[in-house]
């Protein structure tokens, strides 16, 4: 999925076996992009959950949690990126030292996102200034983590196995987040728990500790994997890397950037689609909780949907090579009919069903755009001749702009639950309530895939021009930031 997949191997047969990766180190690379996977993969299926029935949180105060820490995230990717881009190598390496520093305050930001303090008036504001610190630590850790792909290997193909393994693991990651943290707290919200509701402003200790005890878990796997990473992983010097303070501004080449066709086409389209991805993550437990008798269906409906992305990935990747990228765009919208299916008839077979083609289509949704942006970035480099460094802000940008797009549309559907009169742990909601869940979890995705798709589709896939093999190098070395 890199940029350089079709370019020239390496250099030269010296230059392939002085930069051979073994199997160790590749499997460490892969390692270190487990714990941001894992903890998204929870915060994606059992935060607003959490926030609403445990924490008991107003609608309308979740709404601002969720925006507020998408926003914080969204912002940290242009601001990592040019202040690593920028940052001078230390005795350890250019980007090692950002991920280690990253570590610590993520593990313990990320354990206090789950702990219930014990005042009740300003919940909202403990969760919105947590979420916000580890969704902003999160992409401090990813930025540079994912860019040392770039510095393992001078051989291309190297960097592409290497990518691989990275991956499949943090497919395993976001594997284990869910089932995990969703076994730990599995007992929190059965039907048991359902009949013998507390009143609102009391929470049962077993809940929270539950919860807790989750948390502290899933915080351990940043550092344990991220000492795997440095003790597996050397980062070699990069002889191609700016010196500090050259190369244009950001703002500078974020106008570049942004008027682009074929980047403001893409980018626009998967603000849509990523958009409506993370509206029926979100909401699918909340679904199954309240609008539909499948309380003991959900786990097990979680672990479909992500069993059925990782199984389905090398087939997408299949599908990509041989058929295109525009046509495996469709299956993305192979979600759609079944979605609004479950909102209509939300028995267990069909929830069932549902997770697996959501899963399918959840796949391709997340290998495509990461496939097509190396195609917009070379094909930008052969029109335009600039220093190194557009890329970074091409990826971190997009990353931005997707991030943005997904904290409006989870902030405006959290909110209209206020609006249905969602109550926080309450035993039985509203027949609103009921209508807008099934709304968000079929209207709502369907409306933003199909948007999003009619954009991708109009107008040719951008094609990179032959280039001569110093020109092939010379873009490799540069497309530095690869954000996953």
């Amino acid at each position: 999925m890199g940029a350089g997949g079709g370019l020239s191997s390496c250099v030269s047969p010296q230059d392939s076996r002085a930069g051979q990766l073994s199997f160790c180190t590749k499997v460490c690379y892969g390692i270190g992009g487990i714990p941001n996977q894992v903890a998204s993969s929870a915060t994606a299926f059992y935060l607003q959950l959490f926030l609403l029935d445990v924490a008991q949180v107003p609608a309308a105060q979740v709404s601002l949690v969720l925006f507020g820490g998408k926003v914080s995230g969204a912002a940290a990717d242009p601001v990592a990126g040019y202040f690593i881009n920028r940052s001078r190598r230390t005795g350890s390496g250019h980007l090692m030292p950002w991920v280690l520093g990253c570590t610590p305050f993520i593990t313990v930001a990320y354990f206090l996102l789950w702990f219930l303090p014990p005042f009740t008036s300003l919940r909202g504001l403990w969760y919105t200034s947590f979420y916000c610190l580890f969704q902003a630590l999160a992409t401090f850790f990813q930025v540079p983590y994912a860019a040392l792909t770039m510095l393992l290997s001078p051989c291309p193909r190297e960097r592409d196995s290497a990518t691989a393994y990275r991956m499949t693991l943090e497919m395993a990651g976001t594997l284990m987040g869910a089932a995990v943290h969703g076994l730990i707290v599995a007992g929190a919200h059965g039907p048991h728990r359902l009949e013998t509701s507390p009143p609102p402003q009391f929470c049962p200790v077993p809940q929270t500790r539950l919860y807790s005890i989750a948390a502290a878990v899933l915080a351990l796997t940043y550092p344990v994997c991220t000492g795997l990473l440095c003790l597996g992983v050397k980062e070699r010097p990069d002889s191609s890397a700016p010196a500090s303070g050259q190369g244009l501004s950001f703002l500078a080449g974020l106008g570049l950037t942004v008027r682009h066709p074929p980047y403001l086409k893409l980018g626009i389209s998967f603000l849509f689609i990523s958009a409506a991805i993370q509206v029926e993550q979100s909401y699918l437990v909340l679904f199954c909780t309240h609008a539909s008798r499948l309380h003991d269906h959900v786990q097990s409906v979680v672990l479909t949907i992500l069993v059925s992305a990782v199984l389905s990935t090398p087939l997408w990747e299949w599908v990509l090579q041989r058929f295109g990228k525009k046509t495996s765009a469709f299956g993305i919208c192979v979600m759609v009919p079944f979605a609004i299916l479950l909102a209509a008839v939300p028995t267990a077979p069909v929830a069932y069903v549902v997770a697996f083609v959501s899963g399918v289509s959840i796949a391709v949704s997340l290998l495509l755009p990461w496939s097509m942006l190396p195609d917009v970035v070379d094909a930008f480099q052969q029109q335009h001749q600039h220093g190194p460094g557009l890329e970074t802000i091409f990826y971190s940008s997009y990353v931005f702009f997707t991030k943005l797009s997904g904290a409006g549309a989870l902030g405006i559907s959290t909110l209209s639950l206020e609006f249905a009169g969602y109550e926080a742990g309450a035993c039985k909601q509203a027949e609103q309530v009921v209508v807008t869940l099934k709304v968000l979890i079929g209207a709502v995705p369907t409306f933003m895939i199909l948007t999003g798709l009619c954009i991708l589709m109009v107008g040719p896939t951008p094609k990179v021009p032959s280039q001569d093999p110093s020109r092939r190098q010379s873009l490799q070395r540069r497309t530095s930031y690869s954000l996953a």
